[in-house]
């Protein structure tokens, strides 16, 4: 058994590279072979958002707070609220942030495969985001 204590691990900022906007990152959960699962607790500001990126096994988040948005590629924006759960299938082009007006948390869990979570792609345009 092994307990993390809140406030043990420091929060990251969003690299730019994979976000537009404000983003915290609080890890929550690093996998440690055999396991593969992967979590963090995200939190952005009105208006940030992931870049476009795909899952090699998937990913789950749940809307903790405030009001976000989610799409898959070639499927309309969606709007999310607490209590609220995504699941994105393996490979499925996507991204998710906050309202324009509201910014929004959400638990994110994903699994690796060969060392791997994600791969980072082109970051959402203002254009797609607003659509």
């Amino acid at each position: 058994m092994e307990i993390v204590r809140n406030g043990s691990r420091p929060s990251i900022k969003g690299p730019a590279d994979w976000f537009t906007g404000a983003v915290r990152i609080d890890m929550l959960l690093q996998p440690e072979a055999p396991a593969r699962a992967a979590g963090a607790l995200v939190t952005f500001e009105p208006g940030a958002r992931t870049a476009w990126h795909t899952h090699p096994l998937g990913q789950t988040i749940i809307i903790t707070t405030g009001v976000g948005r989610v799409q898959k590629l070639g499927g309309p924006v969606e709007e999310v609220n607490p209590g609220d759960v995504v699941w994105f299938a393996p490979g499925e082009k996507h991204w998710h942030g906050a309202g324009p007006n509201n910014g929004m948390s959400h638990i994110a869990i994903q699994e690796t495969l060969n060392g791997s979570a994600v791969e980072w792609l082109e970051h959402v345009t203002d254009a797609e985001y607003g659509s």
